[in-house]
């Protein structure tokens, strides 16, 4: 029977670590990466992600056709770090976003809408991925509803559809884990 789990949590609160340690003595393990190389310090952090990861476990790269992937991986554990790049990479590719300014972002309410049901549309469709494969995925993801308003339009968008990705997945898991300063507490 396919599980599903979120690990959520702020930033640097052992999100990722807790979540490779639930998979540590399994190798049957698709993770999938959703990080885009940015700048040197990314890198950076790419590169000790990967050293940190169990040599026998599959790596995938991306944020689009997800569920694809976990098809044709066929394993059974799944590791998805992290959902909010996820979510940041699918809005900065967005053809309605493309070409615009982010300081003068201005999208109507039926274009955000179109927007985040196109984003939402990609992570149901790795949760059916997953249930129809009878595998297990943990999600990791940064909570950004503790934070403040951000003074600036892309910034509310981006924290107003991870919010809503994350009650998403959420709703659908079956176990949720809220990390704070590097301790899991079992929410769900």
């Amino acid at each position: 029977m396919a599980k599903i789990i979120l690990v959520t949590g702020g930033q640097r609160s052992g999100k990722s670590s807790f979540s490779e340690k639930l998979l540590e003595r399994r190798d049957d393990v698709l993770y999938i990466a959703t990080a885009v190389r940015t700048d040197r310090e990314m890198e950076e952090r790419i590169k000790r992600h990967r050293q940190m990861r169990n040599s026998k476990w599959e790596t995938l790269e991306g944020f689009k056709n997800l569920g694809v992937g976990i098809k044709e991986s066929g394993r059974k554990f799944i590791l998805l770090d992290c959902v909010t790049n996820m979510v940041s990479n699918l809005i900065f590719t967005s053809e309605d976003l493309k070409d615009i300014d982010p300081d003068e972002l201005k999208l109507d309410k039926d274009e955000k809408d179109r927007l985040y049901s196109e984003i939402k549309s990609l992570f149901e469709e790795i949760i059916e991925a997953v249930r129809n494969t009878e595998s297990e995925i943990i999600f990791v993801s940064n909570e950004v509803g503790m934070g403040l308003v951000s003074e600036y339009p892309l910034g509310r968008l981006f924290t107003d559809f991870a919010g809503f990705i994350n009650q998403y997945i959420a709703s659908v898991s079956d176990e949720v884990y809220f990390m704070v300063s590097g301790i899991p507490v079992k929410i769900k």
